[in-house]
């Protein structure tokens, strides 16, 4: 851009604010005289650096709470996603101890049912004996 000339507002303002040489921002002053109130405010933050220090922690500080929250929703979906998987699991398991009683069941009555069934067959051995 530098040997370039300047045909437009936007490369004006492109060249103003990607421009390091006094000159050519003068010139751009010049040609475009609202870039002058835009420079002096760059000048004056320039001078205080206090100010410039302060919006450069205000955008850490921004920064810094915008990855905490990322952070905190990130923890938040693994969370809701264990206690989905947790959720699961219980009916999982509810369904299985379900089962397990159900057999458990039948496993006493097919007992009872052998147990009448032996004794029946001890009284008929004895009825023939």
């Amino acid at each position: 851009m530098d040997n370039k000339s300047v045909e437009n507002e936007l490369e004006a303002r492109l060249m103003f604010f990607g421009s390091e040489e006094p000159e050519r921002i003068i010139e751009l002053i010049e040609s475009y005289p609202d870039f002058r109130e835009i420079y002096e405010d760059i000048y004056e933050i320039c001078l205080n650096m206090e100010k410039v220090m302060g919006m450069y922690s205000k955008e850490l500080q921004e920064l810094d709470r915008n990855t905490v929250q990322y952070m905190i929703d990130e923890m938040q979906e693994i969370i809701n996603d264990q206690k989905e998987k947790i959720h699961t699991q219980t009916e999982v398991l509810n369904e299985q101890k379900q089962t397990i009683s159900s057999q458990e069941l039948l496993i006493r009555e097919q007992k009872q049912q052998y147990e009448e069934l032996l004794c029946r067959v001890r009284d008929l051995e004895n009825k023939k004996g």
